[in-house]
């Protein structure tokens, strides 16, 4: 497919994702000389329609520079996100982040989740899933890469429980977690957000408490920070215990 050209405009320089009925490609705009890449979804059969009406209908969406078809396929062409990295290629078990930057990345992750809002669930669903979720922390921004593969079921809810996955990923349940930072983890395993609305204004007093928390417990020394955390994983065992018997 590399080399084809779309539309006697768009050539494709790589093939991002292929599957039955649906492509992602990355191509170069030869009549347009700044910013020539774009992202093209391709959708085919029953995908179509689907997807015509689902696009037909979407605002409030910058990146999307339109739709047309193409040998009975839907295009749908968007401008390539912004720098960065795949979530999972910068914050896993073992890294190296302060939780200074973790709050910060979870910060502009919730920020463009609640800019996703206004999309179609089947494109902001997609858009926030972590192959597609880019993180820039030393510019301190996120981007989202609207690879748009077909997703079922897609809801309002769903994009906050996609949210909840990312936030437990940049601020996982460690050591050295803050109380505050942990009672943010178990709201996040109830699920319980029906939009990402309430969970945005939940997030921005949680992320104000969990700095405050983290502040002065980095503010203690060496020693005074280590019992205090082997007393507070302490209680947590204990109640772990009772809890399970």
């Amino acid at each position: 497919m590399d080399g084809i050209l779309i539309r006697e405009r768009y050539k494709v320089v790589q093939v991002l994702w292929r599957a039955e009925n649906y492509a992602a490609v990355e191509v170069v705009d030869i009549q347009e000389r700044e910013n020539p890449s774009l992202l093209v979804n391709l959708y085919g059969g029953e995908l179509l329609h689907r997807y015509g009406e689902i696009y037909a209908g979407m605002k409030d969406c910058p990146a999307f520079r339109g739709m047309f078809l193409e040998d009975g396929a839907l295009a749908a062409v968007f401008q390539p996100p912004g720098q960065g990295a795949p979530i999972d290629w910068l914050f896993f078990r073992g890294d190296r982040w302060s939780w200074s930057d973790r709050l910060n990345a979870a910060g502009v992750v919730m920020h463009l989740a609640l800019s996703l809002a206004a999309l179609p669930p089947e494109v902001s669903c997609a858009a926030l899933c972590s192959d597609n979720l880019l993180l820039d922390p030393d510019e301190g921004s996120a981007s989202a890469r609207f690879l748009i593969r077909p997703m079922e079921e897609m809801t309002a809810r769903e994009l906050t429980l996609l949210a909840g996955d990312q936030l437990k990923k940049l601020l996982p349940r460690r050591w050295d977690s803050c109380d505050r930072q942990l009672e943010m983890l178990e709201r996040l395993e109830l699920g319980d957000f029906p939009s990402i609305v309430p969970m945005y204004a939940w997030w921005r007093r949680e992320e104000e408490e969990i700095r405050a928390d983290a502040e002065a417990l980095a503010q203690k020394n060496f020693v005074s920070r280590f019992f205090i955390l082997l007393w507070k994983n302490s209680k947590r065992a204990c109640r772990a215990v009772r809890r399970g018997t």
